[in-house]
């Protein structure tokens, strides 16, 4: 949807120069090539440290899926970066993994499950170049359930040379978006979000920043 321009320069006014610059430099880096799912996240510091990886490394997505256990983020770690992100969460029994797979096939993602498989690749060979991808975490006790691993399209593991056989479920999550965000900057992909995008984000985040937004904007609606 187009907002316009004029709004968003109107509702600039009701914030600080420094903050509107520090918004238009952040979402000149977002991307929504590559986005992460996670299944059935139960400690709220590891969902928490897993929103701040997406936002320190310029992901704009995050798809929630609730199983057995509600995602809660806890506000001291994640530090208010859910409201920069677009959350879009699955809580419906039994269900919510494959409505979830379905909803990123829609949108053009290769399903990628980060877990130990015969066919897995290592993170470093993983290919962006195919088209955009989402990376599913599994919970910290299971990992990924059977039913998720069953629609992957593919499979990637970080490579480890202790005797632990995985990484916490939020160092996992920073160790595989530091690297591809890092990969895809480097490429000749097209990863950026579109303009489009840019200002319905930019809008959002303009009315997540003033406290009495719906009032300044029936003003300006009604002086035009």
């Amino acid at each position: 949807m187009n907002h316009p321009q004029g709004l968003i320069e109107h509702l600039s006014r009701f914030v600080t120069p420094q903050r509107f610059e520090k918004m238009q430099a952040v979402i000149s880096e977002r991307t929504r090539y590559i986005t992460v799912a996670l299944e059935d996240i139960y400690q709220p510091h590891n969902a928490s440290a897993v929103l701040r990886s997406c936002d320190g490394f310029g992901v704009q997505d995050a798809y929630i899926i609730e199983g057995r256990n509600r995602f809660k983020p806890n506000k001291g770690i994640e530090l208010g970066t859910s409201q920069w992100l677009s959350l879009h969460r699955f809580n419906t029994s039994g269900t919510s993994t494959t409505s979830a797979v379905e909803e990123l096939r829609s949108r053009g993602y290769r399903i990628v499950a980060t877990s130990p498989h015969g066919s897995n690749v290592d993170l470093e060979k993983f290919d962006l170049e195919k088209g955009p991808a989402a990376f599913f975490f599994g919970n910290e006790l299971d990992g990924l359930t059977e039913g998720m691993k069953q629609q992957a399209d593919e499979f990637v593991k970080i490579p480890m040379f202790g005797f632990v056989e995985s990484f916490n479920i939020s160092v996992s999550c920073a160790l595989v978006l530091h690297h591809l965000t890092h990969q895809l900057r480097q490429q000749q992909i097209e990863w950026q979000l579109s303009e489009d995008e840019k200002q319905d984000l930019l809008l959002g985040w303009l009315r997540r920043s003033i406290k009495n937004w719906h009032t300044i904007e029936a003003h300006y609606r009604e002086r035009r």
